[in-house]
């Protein structure tokens, strides 16, 4: 099995320096990954600009491919460019802090291996909770016997699956569950503030925790200390509603030019 690593805290993070140590036993291991930190880019893709790019060495580690771009541009070219073969699977991470509920929406490492599923190829993210002193060859020993069972199945192309794993206290992880992408909105705010100079800004603040209660969610999982797997998908249809705009009489818009 070849295996494309990826992530969106950048080629020298310690979760992608984990990540590789648990992988290459199943197979050669490509790394494409950012130059720099990509958090919170989502889906970006780079369009008016040449995507640079160069082959480094990251301490006794790995070669790897550094990418002046996004985690979907790192994708695009490692499968349509750079790779000498497809990739049977997409690994994104690890990143160093929770990618659950509609934090999806906006992370780069889950965009990476949405990129990847687009592609028709299968594709893992791999989140942990951020906390002082995270044990990143823990949580890859942890996401690595996830994705074994998740081939156990046979990994299925153009499938996403998000893994959450929870801070590593005594007693945790309690497990594995599988559970849907929380849809609450977080506890966030936008702050003013002023600079020395007088000059006024924002900051998004809070502790960025859901609002409202809620049971089976990945949120909650996390939550309850168990590292939660969901299935996703990039088709973003509300197909319930379409069926019932289908039948709606709409205007006549047509034009003779």
């Amino acid at each position: 099995m070849r295996i494309l690593l990826t992530n969106d805290d950048g080629i020298y993070a310690p979760g992608i320096l984990a990540m590789h140590g648990v992988l290459t036993d199943m197979g050669p291991v490509d790394v494409v990954a950012p130059e720099t930190v990509q958090s919170g880019g989502s889906h970006a893709i780079t369009i008016r600009h040449p995507v640079l790019w160069r082959s480094i060495q990251v301490g006794d580690k790995f070669t790897g491919t550094s990418v002046e771009g996004t985690p979907g541009d790192c994708v695009k070219l490692a499968i349509n460019a750079l790779l000498g073969q497809r990739p049977d699977l997409v690994v994104s991470g690890i990143n160093a802090g929770l990618n659950t509920g509609i934090h999806v929406l906006y992370s780069g490492t889950v965009a990476a291996a949405i990129e990847a599923a687009i592609l028709g190829c299968p594709a893992i993210a791999v989140s942990f909770e951020l906390y002082k002193d995270m044990e990143f060859d823990i949580a890859a020993g942890i996401a690595r016997s996830v994705i074994d069972r998740i081939g156990q199945e046979g990994f299925v192309p153009g499938t996403v699956y998000n893994i959450n794993i929870p801070e590593l206290k005594p007693g945790l992880p309690r497990g594995v569950r599988v559970a849907p992408q929380s849809i609450l909105p977080m506890d966030e705010r936008i702050e003013r503030r002023s600079d020395p100079y007088g000059r006024e800004y924002y900051w998004l603040t809070g502790d960025f925790k859901n609002i409202g209660g809620e049971s089976d969610t990945d949120r909650y999982m996390i939550q309850e200390g168990y590292v939660c797997v969901t299935p996703l998908r990039f088709d973003l249809t509300e197909r319930t509603l379409m069926k019932k705009m289908e039948k709606w009489e709409w205007p006549d818009v047509a034009t003779k030019l």
